[in-house]
């Protein structure tokens, strides 16, 4: 069973905790027939910003009453830059500048504080473009030594390969996957590679059996409320890393210096025994729609072919996965085969953990939950709300809790500008730009 560490009493909590508060007032919308989404917002001099748009692949420049100005990237034959990929990234570079990273490419424009392209540059390693595009990756940036900080990949443990006398079942090895992954810094010039810390992810485990008659059965175990931590990087360059067993947050400061401060305190709501089955009911409810919403998208079944042992479509040691669900299989979920003949696979629906596994509490915040703004302060998305919306912990450098935010509805933080939140909404209006004051 997890359990968290919470150790703060009720009369404690409430000596503590600030109240909460709404956000400031909205100031500035932007039309809505303009974006399909809003990822990232880069604030630039005199108001103007920079919106990546990931549904419409467009990068767009924005006066400061958020009407479009120009488009700096795009599919068609508009701009010469190409926004060639279905994902690309929007991260702060020098001064003013920005980079937009494409994947698909390998380049990254350079866009300066007028949101006009001066130069292209290659990704420095491309084998981590996808991961330095931030979204579910957490934010990338640069530090004071002019190194791109990102998430990065983790290799999922590979089994010992079957001997020859295992039974048929033997021959489908599934991967270990990872719980942890690493934050890096690659130097633009040198290339030069360094981890700077590792934090928790969620885990999905996967279970693979064949029978004598080569059928295949997966069985996708994942837990809905996981127990993860949460990075970010301030302006200064220094590592923030928001651990979720205790909720605190361990600092990597520009000088290589490490640091931890004290809990954060935090309304820890207790999970009974009915309360985690009720939760667990949900979540597959909902993911058993989302699965379905996939299949009527896709037309129902998809067939991938591949060949982790070696062979592949035509050769003899293929393997044929058919997700029933629709949509692209798990990372690193495919098993891995050791010859024969190619194999069919039926994806059946994720199944969730026992109620017993899940943890006591309920988490402070779930993966993606963190932000700096242009002071330093982390604003951390929590697993408490306020009218339908989520309520941000605001945790100063000296990591002590020193506002809590309540946001409106389906609203969430696309970048910072001086004593302002820019906020991304969807909605049945569409999609849209919202600029509004902190306090």
């Amino acid at each position: 069973m997890t359990m968290l560490s919470v150790g703060v009493s009720a009369p404690l909590l409430a000596q503590t905790l600030p109240p909460v508060r709404p956000l400031g007032a909205v100031v500035r919308i932007s039309p809505s027939d303009v974006f399909g989404s809003i990822s990232t917002v880069r604030p630039l001099p005199g108001g103007r910003v920079l919106v990546n748009d990931l549904v419409r692949r467009q990068l767009l420049l924005l006066d400061s009453t958020l009407v479009q100005e120009a488009v700096v990237a795009d599919t068609t034959a508009a701009t010469a830059n190409a926004y060639s990929g279905r994902t690309a990234g929007l991260i702060a570079y020098r001064g003013d500048s920005s980079l937009f990273i494409d994947p698909a490419s390998l380049s990254m424009l350079v866009i300066d504080g007028a949101g006009q392209v001066t130069r292209v540059m290659a990704v420095p390693r491309p084998s981590d473009a996808q991961f330095m595009i931030g979204g579910p990756f957490g934010t990338p940036g640069f530090d004071s030594k002019g190194r791109i900080v990102y998430r990065g990949f983790t290799r999922p443990n590979l089994p010992p390969p079957p001997s020859p006398s295992d039974p048929p079942g033997a021959r489908m090895q599934v991967p270990q996957q990872p719980d942890s992954a690493p934050i890096l810094r690659v130097a633009l010039d040198t290339r030069a590679l360094d981890t700077a810390s590792f934090f928790r992810i969620p885990k999905t485990s996967a279970k693979v059996t064949q029978n004598d008659r080569g059928q295949v059965s997966v069985q996708m175990v994942m837990n809905p409320m996981p127990v993860v931590d949460d990075w970010t990087l301030l302006p200064d360059g220094t590592l923030a890393l928001v651990r979720g067993a205790d909720y605190h947050v361990d600092w990597l400061a520009p000088d290589g210096s490490r640091t931890s401060t004290p809990k954060i305190p935090f309304e820890w709501q207790r999970l009974s025994d009915e309360a985690k089955a009720t939760f667990l009911d949900s979540a597959k409810t909902a993911m058993e729609a989302t699965r379905a919403r996939g299949m009527t998208a896709s037309g129902g079944a998809q067939t991938i072919i591949g060949a982790p042992g070696g062979g592949g479509p035509g050769g003899g040691g293929g393997i044929v996965m058919r997700f029933e669900g629709g949509g692209p299989p798990p990372t690193g979920a495919a098993p891995a085969v050791t010859g024969g003949a190619p194999t069919t696979m039926s994806m059946p629906a994720i199944n969730m953990v026992p109620a017993s596994e899940l943890p006591d509490y309920r988490p402070a915040f779930g993966t993606g939950a963190t932000r700096a703004d242009l002071d330093g302060n982390l604003w951390i998305r929590t697993s408490k709300v306020a009218n339908g919306g989520p309520v941000y912990d605001v945790v100063n450098r000296q990591g002590a809790l020193i506002d809590r935010v309540a946001f409106p509805f389906g609203r969430v933080i696309a970048g910072f500008g001086p004593g302002v939140v820019y906020l991304g909404v969807r909605d049945d209006k569409g999609a849209r730009l919202e600029l509004a004051r902190i306090r």
